[in-house]
């Protein structure tokens, strides 16, 4: 059985957990176009104090193909411009919903919401800190198109800010991943999230690994995490993946991005074999879907 009631970080995670998710989503594939009524009359609450597209989007779809329905909010909307704190906004939308998907610039917001929250909390994205719903669908993602096990990946970009990441790092090492985290000087993945990886190689070359790895998991460099404009002009274009960078790459090679990207994956890129991040964004549905129909109605 799945035993969380809240969804925050990954490192709150076991082995077990993620696999129970994982097996769930396949058994929502065939739902995620067609539908299925697992929720009819439970709501979910989209809190969404940062932009978002896909992770709103797709948790909002994954809500109303499992018959449920939606309320959605956004600083702009709310009494937070009156004035309101978090944890009240988060004590009263818990009296409308059965559960809620928060996104908040601030590290470390879920945690507090979920230390409070009479429903389920889940963590669309807290600053810099954790992502584990798009580590989720990133594992599925993986599982479906190339493997889990024994897996060599490449993580590249913004590694310091970079959230998708920091959740990602933490759910590969459950899988023993060959982990190799590729980043400009100032964007290395923090010290302390490397420590506790059993496999991990630190580069600034993408070339020098590129042709190794099952997985190229590419990452935007966010402008909107930089506290210095001219430390982000000195590394915004630092990588860049193009059909001459990916001339020898192993023949089942995925690349995968979060997105939204800007420059870091040409257009071109996408007319390959080896691009998967559209469907990755796909995958968010089943996974989403699997998500809620564990935490609302007990799926086993």
């Amino acid at each position: 059985m799945f035993k969380q009631k809240h969804i925050v970080s990954m490192r709150d995670l076991t082995r077990d957990d993620v696999d129970f998710v994982l097996d769930y989503a396949e058994k929502m594939m065939p739902c995620a176009k067609a539908g299925v009524r697992l929720l009819q009359s439970r709501i979910l609450a989209l809190l969404f104090f940062e932009p978002s597209t896909r992770t709103q989007l797709s948790f909002d779809s994954a809500m109303k193909r499992l018959g449920g329905s939606t309320l959605s909010l956004t600083s702009e909307e709310s009494s937070v411009l009156k004035g309101e704190t978090l944890a009240d906004t988060i004590k009263v939308v818990g009296e409308y919903a059965d559960a809620i998907v928060l996104r908040h610039p601030r590290e470390g917001a879920a945690r507090m919401a979920s230390e409070i929250s009479s429903v389920p909390i889940i963590n669309g994205g807290d600053g810099a800190g954790h992502h584990p719903t798009q580590t989720l669908l990133d594992l599925f993602t993986i599982k479906k198109e190339s493997h889990l096990h024994d897996l060599d990946i490449a993580l590249l970009g913004d590694l310091r800010y970079g959230r998708t990441a920091h959740s990602l790092v933490y759910a590969l090492n459950m899988y023993d991943a060959n982990i190799t985290l590729v980043a400009p000087e100032g964007l290395q993945m923090p010290k302390h999230i490397v420590s506790t990886l059993d496999s991990v190689r630190l580069t600034e070359d993408i070339d020098e690994v590129i042709r190794d790895v099952d997985v190229l998991y590419v990452t935007r460099i966010q402008k909107e995490r930089f506290p210095d404009p001219n430390e982000y002009l000195r590394v915004a274009k630092s990588y860049r993946i193009t059909l001459p960078v990916l001339e020898g790459v192993r023949d089942n090679l995925i690349i995968m991005h979060p997105l939204p990207r800007v420059d870091e994956i040409a257009q071109e890129v996408d007319q390959t074999k080896y691009a998967k991040y559209f469907k990755q964004a796909f995958y968010g549905i089943p996974v989403r879907m699997a998500l809620l129909a564990i935490l609302l109605n007990g799926a086993t």
